[in-house]
């Protein structure tokens, strides 16, 4: 008989650092002295208690390596949200927060998995792909990846500066930044969003090779879309794994609830 999955309790973590990735989004690496640690890909709940007693709850990806001592959590501030703008406006190196986790076992990566990898992501979408990427690298340098990463302005790019380093220093690894509302300022970007021209390149910097793993993270339209084409392109459907950001299916990638599908 298999034993019930364990049921996850909420426990408090501590804000160890903040760091602001671009206008709008932040990167608050946590300590958590409970913390059992988890696979890349996966995700936590976010509670947060007013003083009446009223709770807000939020699902926001990992964005640091498993080998990592710190869980980074990557939040976008959206406006009319309950939890974004309070870890934006209010939240301090020092404040205790509650969350539970990890959660998730569909949207992962690990060594065992192999590859090559082909990472598609848009907007914030680009969070738990970090995590496999970062991962892949302490585990599995020589594992071929390449992520396609689609963002509407440069400022919005999350992780740029790790991800031109990483690109640059890592002979396996090949980074697409494409910029949909703007020219590209230099050649390491591209203009306009993603298309099957793109996706040809991807598979040409895989040496050709279909992917062994397929993921795809953004919001409703950015992932029916970057799905559609990877089909086209001949990626198994059982290869292609994809994960949905709550919000406005307009956006190219939210923070929020992300949903795993099978």
């Amino acid at each position: 008989m298999n034993a019930p999955p364990e049921r996850l309790l909420w426990q408090e973590a501590s804000v160890a650092r903040v760091v602001e990735e671009t206008p709008t989004v932040k990167s608050y690496f946590l300590d958590v002295p409970s913390w059992r640690g988890f696979m890349a890909g996966q995700h936590v709940d976010v509670r947060l208690t007013a003083p009446d007693g009223y709770q807000a709850q939020r699902s926001y990806s990992i964005g640091s390596a498993p080998e990592s001592p710190e869980v980074e959590l990557v939040i976008e501030k959206l406006d009319t949200g309950e939890v974004s703008p309070f870890f934006h406006d209010v939240v301090q190196v020092g404040d205790q927060i509650e969350l539970r986790g990890p959660i998730g076992g569909h949207f992962t990566w690990g060594k065992s998995d192999g590859g090559p990898l082909l990472l598609v992501g848009g907007g914030s979408g680009v969070v738990p792909m970090m995590s496999m990427l970062r991962h892949r690298a302490n585990v599995a340098p020589e594992m071929p990846a390449v992520l396609v990463y689609s963002v509407r302005h440069v400022a919005d790019i999350i992780f740029r500066d790790e991800l031109m380093e990483r690109a640059e220093k890592d002979p396996h690894l090949s980074v697409i930044i494409t910029v949909t509302r703007e020219a590209a300022p230099d050649q390491r970007l591209r203009s306009g969003r993603i298309d099957g021209a793109l996706v040809a390149d991807a598979f040409a910097r895989l040496g050709g090779v279909m992917p062994r793993h397929a993921y795809v993270c953004g919001a409703n339209a950015f992932v029916d879309v970057a799905s559609r084409l990877l089909l086209d392109m001949g990626v198994p459907f059982p290869a292609i794994k994809t994960e949905r950001y709550g919000g406005d299916p307009a956006r190219e990638g939210g923070a929020g609830q992300p949903v795993p599908e099978t």
